[in-house]
């Protein structure tokens, strides 16, 4: 009996052990998903000196959340066409960017992006472009965008490989701003 208690003991304690650690796309995903209902303003941390979006008020809105899919909002300026899409199955974050005319209609150029390649860590996960990309968009075939998450900032970043685009927006989580109105193509 004594020896019977010993080795059931032995077991629980073993299977406390092997419990595995969610991967770091299920932390991020969820870290994600606990910013939903907020906004926060964004500033750029690298781009091209001519690039349009300098001088215009950043904000993503953490607008819609369920179970598998997360939409952001990006607003640059007055310009509400931009949605990030993202989609997590089978322990992968996918990464899709929907672009709407005012009128709500998709542009020609949307739901480009990119599975990432593995979980990715805790606090990054990287999304190299995917063949619908590469179809749509050639030149953007070796874009490679990645999400950066901590308890102070979110970060939006896209670099394509063998050139030297690179684009960053750092957003302040520590200071939670008004949401913006509805993206075009939404309704609330």
């Amino acid at each position: 009996m004594k020896k019977n208690l010993i080795l059931l003991l032995l077991a629980t304690n073993l299977s406390v052990f092997a419990q595995e650690k969610p991967s770091g796309a299920k932390v991020f995903w969820d870290n994600l998903q606990a910013l939903c209902g907020k906004s926060f303003e964004g500033t750029i941390t690298e781009a091209p000196a001519n690039d349009s979006f300098r001088g215009k008020k950043l904000t993503m809105h953490v607008k819609s959340c369920s179970n598998n899919k997360i939409r952001i909002p990006f607003v640059v300026g007055e310009d509400y066409s931009r949605t990030w899409i993202l989609t997590f199955e089978n322990d992968l974050i996918t990464l899709k960017h929907d672009h709407r005319h005012e009128d709500g209609s998709e542009d020609k150029i949307t739901q480009y992006g990119g599975t990432a390649s593995n979980p990715g860590l805790e606090n990054l996960q990287m999304f190299p472009a995917d063949n619908f990309t590469c179809n749509l968009l050639g030149y953007a075939c070796t874009n490679v965008w990645y999400l950066s998450l901590t308890n102070e900032t979110f970060g939006y970043h896209l670099v394509r490989i063998g050139s030297d685009r690179k684009f960053s927006v750092q957003f302040d989580l520590q200071n939670p701003v008004e949401n913006p109105k509805a993206p075009w193509g939404w309704e609330d």
